[in-house]
């Protein structure tokens, strides 16, 4: 049903359920939105767009779930949504953490040059330029246990 959306010379809507629809715009793309009324006022979030690089109808209808139970709880999710945005462009990148902890962290410099040399080597490509909000350390763990298993040790 999705797929088969064209684009008109206006945004249109498509209803779901539960209030979740789709905006589809002049441009092609295919929004899933929400409308809500939070303190009096109408509100409307986009939770992503659909296809590729976006999500699947499963998805959106999680993410309506998870704004109406906060629209339930008298929180805005839209403002939230804005807020985690804002703190994750404002957020440090891994890069600029791991050059403070390995300028300031007290070590042997032996010690600081072999661990500069794997970070350089084998992290820095990866996640230098990620912000540190957008991943956590399973991240890391599933690297590091990568190379280790590459490097012929168990870690099983």
């Amino acid at each position: 049903m999705l797929r088969n959306l064209t684009p008109r010379d206006k945004l249109y809507k498509v209803n779901d359920r539960d209030g979740l629809y789709v905006a589809v715009t002049p441009a092609s793309s295919i929004l899933f939105r929400y409308n809500y009324s939070i303190n009096g006022r109408q509100e409307t979030i986009t939770f992503s767009r659909y296809g590729v690089g976006g999500i699947t109808l499963a998805e959106a209808r999680e993410r309506l779930g998870e704004a109406k139970r906060m629209v339930a709880d008298g929180k805005s999710p839209a403002k939230e949504k804005a807020r985690d945005k804002a703190r994750v462009k404002g957020a440090e990148t891994f890069g600029a953490w791991a050059e403070k902890w390995l300028s300031g962290y007290q070590m042997a410099d032996s010690t600081r040059d072999m661990r500069r040399s794997v970070y350089t080597r084998e992290l820095e490509t990866k996640f230098g330029n990620q912000k540190l909000a957008k991943f956590g350390p399973h991240d890391l763990r599933r690297t590091a246990s990568t190379l280790l298993h590459e490097a012929g040790y168990n870690t099983d």
